[in-house]
């Protein structure tokens, strides 16, 4: 299973946020995992410059308030982090798939340290653009799920090794 998929970040409201091409390498249960590489060397505040053709594994459940990326680099697959992203569960119409980003994300180390990036980010929009408390509250236990599944070693922060593969079918669907 290999096809292209467009993938699109939207803020709340559904306003474009950004976008990039991926292909589809797993679809099991809830679970859609994809393949991408940076298209163009980003600079990011926290990661500083993450070069043109990063590695990409992109997990995105329709049942879960996150996204997570590992990160490795382009010639050795080595991981340079997990990136997680606090969104919308994902939408997937077999080649689009949509989520809205909530501002907050969390950094995953190599060794599972974890930092959060940008909660500043969530509260003040959150008043600005009159997010629903519920939204709000999704938003902070999915933080607190993902701070738990890296504590605990749970897929895929299990998946540390150079060339991820999901471990077990059971794990997908978790």
């Amino acid at each position: 299973m290999n096809h292209p998929v467009r993938v699109q970040a939207l803020k709340y409201g559904g306003h474009p946020y950004r976008h990039w091409s991926a292909s589809l390498r797993q679809k099991v249960g809830p679970l859609i995992i994809l393949e991408a590489a940076f298209e163009q060397t980003v600079s990011h505040k926290f990661l500083g410059t993450i070069p043109q053709g990063t590695l990409s594994t992109e997990y995105y459940w329709t049942d879960r308030w996150f996204s997570i990326f590992r990160l490795a680099r382009q010639h050795d697959r080595q991981l340079i982090c997990f990136y997680c992203n606090v969104n919308t569960p994902a939408e997937f119409d077999g080649s689009t798939l949509r989520f809205v980003d909530l501002d907050v994300d969390l950094l995953v180390m190599p060794d599972l340290s974890c930092h959060v990036l940008d909660a500043d980010e969530l509260e003040s929009n959150a008043q600005r653009y009159n997010y629903p408390p519920d939204l709000v509250r999704s938003a902070h236990q999915a933080l607190a799920e993902l701070h738990h599944l890296a504590r605990t070693r749970q897929f895929p922060f299990n998946e540390i090794e150079m060339n991820p593969k999901p471990s077990h079918a059971d794990d997908l669907d978790r």
